[in-house]
């Protein structure tokens, strides 16, 4: 039962973290400039540093390591 609970858990983490990644800008906006993120940059720049998405992403990344260790090892 816990072996299921973690599976669910991990694929959910998967296509999170892909529409994430996604959705992310970059050099040439990718995903996010279809939906008008293209835009959001300021006349100074973006502020890299706070970027809620890179912290989202780290996060689901290090729970994609950790859920695909613990799921190796059951």
């Amino acid at each position: 039962m816990l072996n299921l609970i973690l599976e669910i858990v991990f694929f959910v983490n998967c296509f999170g973290l892909m529409g994430i990644i996604l959705l992310q800008m970059s050099e040439h906006s990718g995903l996010g400039g279809a939906f008008g993120s293209g835009m959001s940059s300021t006349v100074f720049g973006r502020d890299v540093a706070r970027d809620p998405k890179r912290a989202l992403t780290s996060g689901m990344a290090a729970a994609f390591m950790v859920l695909g260790l613990v799921l190796s090892i059951f």
